[in-house]
């Protein structure tokens, strides 16, 4: 059942974070409700979630949890539920499968420069931007992205957010997954290319015409960049 397995998938990342409170927060965020709306749902004080979320309380038991996670469920199904039916898309794999290599939301905002850092990362356009935080990244194989995807299948590569780092591998010079991002309504707040041959002028001027940092690391394994954009969560 989709409420199980949203159950599951948010709970288990509560439990098994260094920072449940942390968690809590990002998740009750991401479902778009406020502490005191919550609070009314579950019959009790705004400040005893304020007090779990900035680390003022114990860490809750998995029953609190359980019940913290049911109740963001059941709200959202309440008003209709979009926020169900998002998750339920990113937590199936099928259509992903071999195109998208890892994704992630970050346990915190993460500024754009923390990725240039992860990533030995050069910054070649929207520079000015570096400053800005985003809440996530994928990781996608972008010719399988571009053989198999349509545009409607594509925005299930951007997770929870969009407030989130695309990194394409295997591309040669960046111009078609600029091409790709440019046409589309929703877009990143930032690009990673992949250890690129060269580096398109178009795809450069593409990036700052839509406002998104592009940035280029050398780093040759995918793994190790999988590797080093997880160690910004922790």
């Amino acid at each position: 059942m989709v409420k199980d397995k949203i159950l599951k998938k948010v709970a288990g990342e509560i439990v098994l974070s260094k920072n449940p409170g942390e968690e809590m927060k990002k998740w009750r965020e991401i479902f778009g409700i406020q502490q005191i709306e919550l609070a009314q749902y579950l019959d009790i004080s705004p400040s005893v979630i304020s007090d779990y979320e900035g680390g003022r309380r114990k860490s809750p038991g998995s029953q609190i949890i359980k019940r913290f996670v049911e109740s963001l469920i059941e709200i959202d199904l309440r008003k209709g539920g979009e926020k169900v039916r998002e998750l339920s898309k990113i937590f199936s794999p099928d259509l992903l499968t071999g195109i998208l290599l890892d994704i992630e939301e970050f346990t915190r905002p993460v500024k754009i420069k923390e990725i240039c850092v992860a990533l030995d990362g050069d910054i070649v356009a929207s520079k000015n931007l570096i400053e800005e935080y985003v809440y996530g990244y994928s990781i996608i194989d972008s010719i399988e992205a571009i053989k198999r995807l349509s545009g409607g299948d594509f925005l299930r590569l951007y997770g929870l957010t969009t407030r989130r780092v695309i990194v394409f591998t295997k591309v040669t010079t960046g111009r078609s997954p600029m091409v790709a991002i440019k046409v589309r309504d929703l877009r990143p707040a930032a690009v990673v290319l992949h250890n690129p041959r060269t580096i398109d002028k178009l795809a450069i001027e593409l990036a700052e015409i839509v406002r998104i940092p592009l940035i280029v690391t050398m780093i040759k394994d995918v793994e190790e960049v999988i590797s080093r954009m997880k160690s910004l969560s922790k």
